[in-house]
């Protein structure tokens, strides 16, 4: 071909070909070919060889080794031919001595026990596996642990747990010289799970109905159709979410029978077997694994701690059934948590507008209503009114209040219709570490490592925290304009440059505190909630999601009950470690433990949907919406803009249990209405905003009437943020019922 005459032919190997002439005879003789290589290669002190690579037929590996022809050539030239050979001799046998004296170093000086293998992430363990099965019995014997899931085999139970929360199973009839040397299931004794079809009566079927009180998510159901390490797609899952939860009705199609997709349900009758049944397991008495030389065989100790003095738990609470409760919300309270710093914000505010439209509140019943087999929930809001290194001033719980109810954004959720709902309360992180027996008595000693996140330790200047605390406001630290957006006078991220780094540490660990001391589901304030969560907390053990594709846990929604072995765990090892509850190390913490299935790592599809796609995930088959970028919720592509206004909330991740939209703290939500939008009960919140709003564009006085909005004046196509917020605000003016067809009754 042509092209050749240019470029000339390449080896196999990579190297050019011999030139040659057009009869295809080399350019050069062999002698001279021959003399050139000689004497070319003897002037270098390295001379390269080439090597044929196993299974590669057209490639050769080229190495450079010592020319000895040349340290030969010299040794004699300079020595003689005897005293050359002598000195080259020598010269290999330093070589090889140096070699092998290395090798008899390294194991002479090295633990026997030494592996050479690639970096792994320190281990954090302080536990010796006798506490872990105490552990285990106390979580399984309280009913924290209602699946049929195995126990991993290296806690070294030798009888299997009785599970309260776990009906019987048919047992085995392996014969017993073919079962594995370690028990990994528990014995179930709960009631029958009768599974229900959740679908609304004719004739109310514009709207779905509300889950049936005490009813039970059955998490091996979810894991099964959801889990992503078994390549489950978040679009499939959401269609098992919203068709096992009864979310479509108005809008279901033929599927056939769905018996397999049926993963709620409620516990029928009494405990089986329970009169027949040796008593529960006394969680102080370990069940020693027999014929190991090394109890803790298995299990890799964190270097330079001790292991934690053994752990004794009392008697766990009695599981009982829903139906055999005295009241509804006896066994624990329907808690949700959310910690907020700063002035209050269009974020939480739609957070808690959220909670009002999804959540079975009673708001649809007369204010003094009751009904005792309803478990109401609530939420408290936890706010740091000052930066995380601060401490409140003793005027703090006023100030709070007072600047809550001169905020357009909080102070709605004063009003008197839900105070049994939404709860204020002032965050202190002295009072709240000491409430925690676990720390209380240890936590000061580490004042200087306190925000640790990952293993990177924020510290704070001294002097810089005093001044805060002693500013007298709790709002602000005293300082310059300069100091006061460094890294400790932050009070909240205002853009993404000036990010409040230290509340989100603070923040970290305050879930896992809040969530010991009074029990409940920990919300990231960057979460909206989009259907009811009774089958949530009718599931008794804990939970967080998945790190998107990473096995690893993100705590942005955690369920711990309160003051369970579990939290001990939790609170000892991270105490042994520095203080650290980011996600990524707490994930260490229960591998290390093999206690991953106490606090399960729920697929990331029931609560953050658009992760994945996020991260070039499952782009081949997305859910609806589909968002390539977290932005997308804020500023919806023009190519999908069509989606928000003509499917409205109904068409946002149906199936899914709230959506996390990853910070964006300084975005709003509706960029041409940002203010709160609740009618005439709210309307002096409304001009305060309304008139802030246009005091940034445009400073003027205050009044109190604005001029007739137009569509003309909105924007064209509107964000999914958009329509969320205008949703949730036209159920607060009793403009729409809620998801469920309830009406707000004032």
């Amino acid at each position: 071909m042509a092209t050749s005459i240019y470029f000339p032919q390449q080896r196999g190997n990579g190297y050019a070909e011999k030139a040659r002439t057009a009869n295809g005879l080399p350019l050069h003789s062999s002698a001279v070919r021959e003399k050139w290589q000689r004497h070319h290669q003897s002037s270098s002190w390295l001379m390269p060889i080439s090597l044929p690579i196993p299974g590669v037929r057209t490639r050769r590996l080229r190495l450079m080794l010592p020319n000895a022809p040349k340290l030969h050539q010299i040794t004699i030239t300079r020595f003689g031919r005897r005293r050359g050979r002598m000195i080259l001799a020598a010269g290999l046998f330093a070589v090889v001595f140096t070699v092998i004296l290395m090798v008899s170093l390294r194991d002479r000086f090295s633990s026997e026990d030494r592996t050479w293998t690639t970096y792994a992430e320190p281990p954090t363990l302080v536990y010796r596996r006798e506490d872990l099965q105490r552990i285990w019995e106390w979580e399984v014997a309280a009913g924290h642990y209602p699946s049929g899931q195995k126990i991993p085999e290296n806690v070294g139970f030798t009888a299997p747990p009785i599970n309260p929360a776990l009906p019987p199973r048919k047992s085995s009839t392996i014969p017993s010289r073919f079962r594995p040397p370690g028990v990994t299931n528990t014995v179930g004794i709960g009631a029958k799970r009768v599974y229900i079809d959740v679908q609304a009566k004719p004739f109310n079927v514009a709207y779905p109905p509300r889950p049936l009180p005490g009813s039970v998510a059955d998490m091996d159901v979810v894991m099964e159709h959801c889990d992503f390490s078994q390549n489950k797609y978040v679009r499939d899952c959401l269609e098992v979410l919203r068709l096992g939860g009864g979310l479509d009705n108005s809008a279901r199609v033929r599927r056939g029978k769905m018996d397999d997709w049926k993963y709620i349900y409620v516990e029928d009758g009494e405990l089986q077997n329970s009169t027949q049944t040796a008593p529960q397991v006394n969680p102080a008495l370990a069940l020693k694994s027999k014929g190991v030389a090394d109890p803790n065989a298995g299990f890799v100790k964190k270097r330079n701690a001790d292991w934690e003095p053994h752990v004794y738990f009392p008697q766990p609470p009695q599981y009982t059934a829903h139906q055999d409760r005295p009241g509804a919300c006896d066994d624990s309270p329907h808690l949700f948590h959310m910690f907020w710093t700063g002035p209050f914000t269009d974020k939480p505010y739609l957070a808690l507008l959220s909670f009002l439209y999804t959540q079975n509140l009673g708001l649809n019943l007369d204010p003094d209503h009751h009904d005792p087999t309803i478990c109401r929930p609530k939420f408290w809001l936890w706010i740091n009114p000052g930066p995380a290194a601060s401490v409140p001033n003793p005027t703090a719980m006023r100030d709070m209040f007072e600047q809550l109810k001169s905020n357009p954004w909080a102070s709605p959720f004063l009003h008197p219709r839900f105070k049994d709902v939404i709860q204020f309360k002032l965050w202190n992180t002295t009072e709240q570490l000491d409430g925690i027996p676990e720390l209380k008595d240890e936590w000061r000693d580490m004042r200087d490592s306190l925000f640790n996140s990952g293993g990177v330790v924020e510290k704070v200047p001294q002097q810089k925290a005093e001044s805060s605390s002693a500013s007298g406001d709790g709002a602000k630290g005293a300082g310059t304009k300069t100091e006061d957006d460094d890294k400790a006078n932050r009070v909240g991220s205002k853009s993404p440059s000036s990010y409040d780094r230290l509340s989100v540490i603070l923040s970290d660990m305050a879930r896992f505190v809040l969530c010991h001391r009074f029990g409940g589901i920990y919300l990231d304030a960057d979460t909206i909630l989009l259907r009811d969560w009774e089958e949530l907390w009718g599931w008794k053990g804990a939970f967080a999601y998945r790190w998107s594709r990473l096995e690893r846990y993100n705590t942005a929604v955690l369920k711990l009950n309160k003051g369970s072995a579990l939290g001990t765990f939790l609170f000892r090892t991270a105490l042994k470690n520095g203080l650290d509850f980011h996600p990524m190390t707490v994930s260490r913490y229960t591998k290390d433990a093999a206690l991953e299935p106490l606090l399960l790592r729920l697929p990331d599809a029931l609560f953050d949907s658009a992760w994945l796609n996020t991260e070039d995930y499952q782009r081949e088959r997305p859910p609806q919406p589909y968002f390539t970028e977290f932005g997308d919720f804020f500023f919806t592509p023009k190519d999908k803009s069509a989606a928000p206004h003509a499917l409205g909330f109904n068409g946002f991740f149906r199936g899914a249990y709230s959506y996390h939209f990853h910070n964006f703290w300084w975005q709003p939500f509706d960029a041409s209405r940002n203010w709160p939008d609740l009618g005439s009960r709210f309307i002096n919140g409304e001009r305060a905003a309304r008139s802030q709003a246009e005091a940034k564009e445009a400073p003027t006085t205050d009044r109190t009437e604005f001029p007739e909005e137009l569509v003309a004046d909105d924007k064209r196509d509107l964000d999914w943020s958009t329509v969320l917020k205008r949703t949730f605000e036209a159920y607060v003016r009793g403009e729409v019922p809620n998801m469920y067809g309830e009406w707000i009754k004032w």
